[in-house]
């Protein structure tokens, strides 16, 4: 007899790696991870203030910037080593301050690269390494709909998300049948930097008034999203994405006619 839905959906036992988890999406990650009993390591290129807990448990920081290919399988190792096992990863680590494609240097276009396609694929690499060992797992990138459309102001986030899909399908693939790959394609997510985005409270409330859900997402949808991902409720679910957006954006020609 197939087990309940709410146990399909536990994760204790199971090892959960979810990269920069120390603030903002990334950490409300780990703590609903740790609310569905899973053992939670999460890295950053800087410790928090005081241990990431919630219902009682806390979740293991390593410091890695996963942007080095070393530093970031250094994490992922640490991760098996400690619980002896890995089950799943969530390649949160990524983002990007708004910038103008005419004028922005080599460098800053290659380090959002670095962070948005290269992290999640170094990350991938080396859990895939030790997964194919084990039992098998599930991947989990984080992408946006900043990869599927024009993304004006973040033109290497957006190139460098629409990587991350195109990895995601390809990892699939070659890392099929013990290993599955998948995505989250985000909308616009409210955080505690949500002002740095959409503006104050009004304004917040007029980009809100265009999702046809009529709100924007919260940290919670996402984690909501990645639970399924990982559970084996989503078992025939890989080199595919979950679009989490509330219906998307209205389109630009509605408001012309």
């Amino acid at each position: 007899m197939q087990a309940p839905e709410q146990d399909r959906l536990d994760h204790t036992g199971k090892v959960v790696v979810i990269t920069g988890g120390t603030k903002g999406i990334g950490r409300v990650l780990v703590e609903r991870f740790l609310d569905w009993g899973a053992e939670v390591v999460t890295c950053g290129r800087t410790e928090p203030d005081a241990p990431i807990t919630s219902s009682g448990r806390t979740a293991t920081f390593v410091a890695a910037d996963v942007r080095d290919p070393e530093q970031a399988a250094a994490m992922v190792d640490a991760a098996v080593e400690r619980h002896g096992r890995l089950d799943a990863v969530v390649n949160n680590a990524g983002g990007a301050p708004p910038a103008d494609a005419a004028t922005a240097s080599p460098r800053f276009s290659e380090s959002i690269v670095r962070l948005n396609l290269l992290a999640p694929l170094h990350v991938a690499q080396r859990a895939n390494h030790h997964l194919q060992a084990g039992d098998g797992g599930v991947i989990v990138n984080i992408a946006s709909v900043s990869g599927v459309r024009p993304s004006p102001g973040t033109a290497a986030y957006g190139a460098a998300k629409a990587g991350l899909l195109s990895l995601t399908q390809s990892l699939a693939v070659e890392w099929a049948p013990k290993v599955r790959v998948t995505a989250v394609i985000a909308g616009m997510i409210a955080t505690e930097q949500a002002e740095l985005h959409y503006g104050d409270e009004a304004a917040q409330a007029r980009v809100a008034a265009t999702v046809p859900a009529g709100r924007l997402g919260t940290p919670e949808d996402l984690a909501q999203a990645c639970r399924w991902l990982t559970s084996p409720m989503s078992s025939y679910v890989s080199g595919t994405a979950v679009w989490l957006h509330g219906g998307g954006e209205r389109p630009a020609f509605l408001d012309a006619v």
